[in-house]
């Protein structure tokens, strides 16, 4: 039974590439079709190649929209492949980021490279001063982030993480449990976050809106 989340669109980092295993192309389909269950719709890195665009194609395929964010020097079909449903074009990395953000009510990683890995430390590291106030999760398919959440652990053992910031990474192996998770997740924020005033605040906290958009 289809059945509502108090989510309206979750932005997904991901791989542009498919990675080696047969899990992480099934993870995306799989997070793609959970997200169509639960009534969510995507925003996403844009372009239809990898994990990025199977997770947007099972969306897409379902109904939701999607909406994808993407830098105009990567917009020629050769680098991307052809969007998915609806694009922002934007002028660099940073207002992709932005946007995305913007956009989103949740952050979700899958399996991904230097790109996911990047898109993933920003969104935390907003999320601990305070910039944003959304749950952030990642999909471990398959023990794939197991070393990024081993150096978390770390961090916080050696005093580089507060015990508050590491709560902010949310882990599940399915897309199923994750988005459940992310649902129960009650922000929680350090002192000196709740004293800094952020311009990006209104902006990134701001319901997410349809303007703009391009096909």
């Amino acid at each position: 039974m289809e059945t509502k989340s108090k989510f309206r669109r979750i932005c997904v980092y991901c791989g542009s590439s498919a990675g080696r295993k047969v899990s992480y192309q099934e993870a995306a389909v799989e997070l793609g079709k959970e997200l169509v269950e639960k009534r969510i719709d995507l925003v996403y890195g844009g372009g239809s190649v990898g994990l990025m665009g199977l997770v947007s194609q099972a969306v897409h395929d379902g109904g939701r929209h999607v909406l994808g964010i993407i830098p105009r020097t990567l917009m020629p079909k050769e680098l991307t492949g052809c969007t998915i449903g609806d694009v922002i074009p934007v002028n660099d990395m940073h207002q992709r980021k932005a946007e995305m953000a913007r956009q989103a009510d949740a952050f979700i990683a899958l399996p991904g490279g230097y790109g996911t890995l990047e898109e993933l430390l920003e969104v935390i590291t907003w999320a601990q001063l305070g910039i944003h106030r959304k749950p952030v999760g990642l999909l471990n398919v398959e023990g794939y982030y197991n070393s990024l959440l081993s150096f978390l652990d770390k961090a916080a053992d050696e005093g580089f993480i507060s015990p508050i910031a590491r709560r902010i990474v949310v882990s599940a192996p399915t897309a199923q449990q994750l988005i459940r998770d992310l649902e129960e997740q009650v922000p929680e924020y350090d002192d000196f976050a709740t004293k800094l005033d952020w311009d990006e605040v209104k902006v990134l906290n701001y319901p997410a809106a349809d303007s703009g958009l391009t096909t």
